[in-house]
């Protein structure tokens, strides 16, 4: 829901509510729904509204409650509003509209920045004092919402989106060379509060910024789940494990039908997006909107999942939408898809999502989505061989398996301005994975993987591409509630059966034996994964453009071996090498040619 910037001075100066209104003006289709932007002392807001709760103007933003001096711009939704609103009213506050945009505020002046501890939701939000000048910007525990700063003298920027402060002007655009090594090593993740650009940082998940009107702020970590035994479940066995988790997911499910406009579902016809369909039949929803994508198949490989997705929309009588996009789209989609992305993510899952959400968005505003089960629950094929391994060994073990590539090559594929004398990569992800909890190595990198890696990868992809259409995804599996029990249950029960095996064998009363024990799947784009034809010329044009050139990043012989064998060299993940080089020269090109 919704996209939202803003501009703080430190100086004498007033804010520039040009910038501000060509920054809100760049994310019209986060927000196709209504546009506002204000200016009060040091501060100017904007926002794009997508209409989810409230769809009346008293829902509007940015929101200003004369009557506490407080202004608002939020982006997400919180899924326990009607019982906070209940509870203020209870303490005396007035309410003009029925918005959980105004819950935050009345929660802001009831507890200050601690009310980030009574929302239950996704959200980033900017609240202004309008009497004292002082800023809080704020950021869901999981991340699901984004929020970039850059900052110069005297001033701090601030938006939902890469491109949105580019539109705004004046930012340091040079690589941030510790961030290029994340992108080579972790996927195409750059941790926060890094991004590709020097002049660009995010607030991490899980942040509270309180920002004086000097300029002065403090940042606080307000939830760190504990990846260690609970020791009021200790004695749990599997069966009690199963069952808590699934109680636990029915509640994060209904939370998330909390709208004013219909909800339906992304269903890929893997366990997890499956499940979610399940639990919202089993409570009695009728005449559920269900979607699954499919492409051509290329290099061998097929380019469709529909055989489980129609299994699971024949088994509860959905209204199930099958869309097939031909390769004559793909090519056509690449570049709108890096366009709408706000850093550069290598996923072909990226292009699938981003032509899946406009066809998706033709008919409906709100979906539910199955993404970070994996990360949360050991679902990935790098866990399994954690297993065993002495904790002090963890960076080790988990380098082998999930980095693209170690540092002397991350240092072979880069010109020499772009090489670092150090492996920042490995020393953030030791740094995390050797912190006091999570006992064991499985533990440690499931970690790692929920509170930095599926942020800046899965969570960050599916917002993007959702919201690029005015679509507003809702990821049940990162209820923080859930993520807080299931970071407790013993890891032999998540690698269970290939992994996930606590959440499959809780799934066996709900879901088709075909659907729980199948091998596991992905969003198949065969076309990307096997580079050949015209999408095979874009990149080879890409790389030898006189941009790419200029910028010197990747070091020519390194190039030329990608693109001698386009499709042989694969990364750790499977992923193709020469997409994820091309892929960041390609976002940096577009993101030049618009205005950066």
């Amino acid at each position: 829901m919704c996209g939202i910037c803003g501009e703080i001075r430190f100086d004498t100066a007033t804010p520039d509510v040009a910038a501000v209104a060509a920054m809100t003006a760049t994310m019209d289709r986060r927000g196709p729904d209504g546009a506002g932007v204000v200016a009060h002392g040091r501060v100017a807001l904007g926002h794009r509204r997508l209409r989810i709760i409230d769809l009346s103007e008293r829902g509007a933003q940015p929101m200003i409650d004369a009557e506490l001096a407080l202004s608002l711009v939020f982006n997400g939704c919180i899924y326990n509003y009607e019982q906070l609103r209940t509870e203020l009213q209870a303490k005396g506050y007035r309410f003009f509209s029925h918005a959980d945009s105004e819950v935050i505020i009345k929660a802001f002046h009831a507890w200050g920045p601690d009310c980030v501890d009574h929302l239950i939701g996704m959200f980033a939000f900017a609240i202004t004092d309008t009497d004292t000048g002082v800023t809080v910007l704020a950021r869901d525990r999981l991340g699901i919402k984004p929020l970039y700063l850059a900052a110069t003298p005297g001033r701090l920027r601030f938006a939902s989106s890469i491109p949105a402060l580019l539109a705004g002007g004046d930012v340091d655009t040079s690589i941030d060379r510790v961030a290029l090594h994340h992108y080579l090593t972790f996927h195409s993740v750059v941790p926060a509060p890094h991004t590709i650009y020097n002049g660009i940082r995010k607030l991490p998940p899980a942040t509270v910024k309180v920002i004086q009107p000097d300029g002065r702020s403090t940042e606080r970590t307000y939830w760190t789940p504990m990846f260690a035994p609970d020791r009021d479940r200790v004695d749990w066995d599997a069966r009690q494990w199963q069952a808590a988790l699934m109680e636990s997911l029915r509640t994060a499910v209904r939370r998330r039908m909390v709208a004013d406009v219909p909800v339906g579902v992304l269903l890929s016809g893997g366990i997890d997006s499956s499940l979610v369909v399940a639990l919202l039949a089993e409570q009695g929803q009728s005449d559920l909107a269900t979607f699954s994508i499919g492409f051509d198949s290329a290099g061998g490989e097929s380019g469709d999942e529909y055989a489980y997705s129609d299994l699971v929309a024949d088994t509860f009588g959905t209204d199930h939408h099958k869309i097939h996009i031909g390769t004559d789209r793909l090519l056509p989609a690449i570049g709108d898809t890096i366009a709408a992305m706000s850093e550069p993510m290598v996923s072909h899952d990226c292009v699938a999502f981003y032509l899946l959400s406009q066809e998706v968005s033709k008919s409906i505003k709100v979906v539910q989505s199955g993404q970070g089960a994996d990360e949360i629950l050991g679902g990935y094929d790098w866990y399994p061989p954690l297993a065993g391994v002495p904790r002090p060994e963890t960076t080790q073990a988990y380098a082998r398996v999930f980095f693209d590539r170690g540092h002397d090559d991350v240092n072979r594929l880069l010109t020499p301005d772009y090489r670092l004398d150090h492996d920042p990569s490995w020393e953030f992800a030791s740094a995390h994975q050797s912190a006091p909890g999570a006992d064991s190595a499985v533990d440690a990198a499931l970690r790692l993987d929920t509170t930095i890696m599926l942020v800046d990868d899965p969570v960050k992809r599916v917002d993007t591409m959702t919201m690029a259409w005015g679509l507003e995804a809702r990821v049940p599996f990162l209820d923080h509630e859930f993520v807080e029990l299931a970071a407790t249950c013993p890891p032999e029960l998540k690698l269970a059966h290939g992994g996930k095996g606590v959440l499959k064998e809780a799934s066996r009363s709900l879901l088709p034996s075909a659907v729980i024990d199948r091998t596991k799947g992905h969003f198949p784009v065969p076309g990307i994964r096997h580079l050949e034809g015209e999408v095979f010329d874009l990149v080879a044009d890409t790389l030898a453009s006189r941009s790419a050139k200029d910028r010197a990043l990747y070091a020519d012989d390194a190039v030329a071996e990608l693109m001698a064998d386009p499709n042989g060299i694969r990364t750790t993940l499977g992923s193709n090498a020469l997409w994820q080089v091309a892929m960041l020269e390609m976002w940096l090109q577009t993101m030049d040619s618009n205005g950066s």
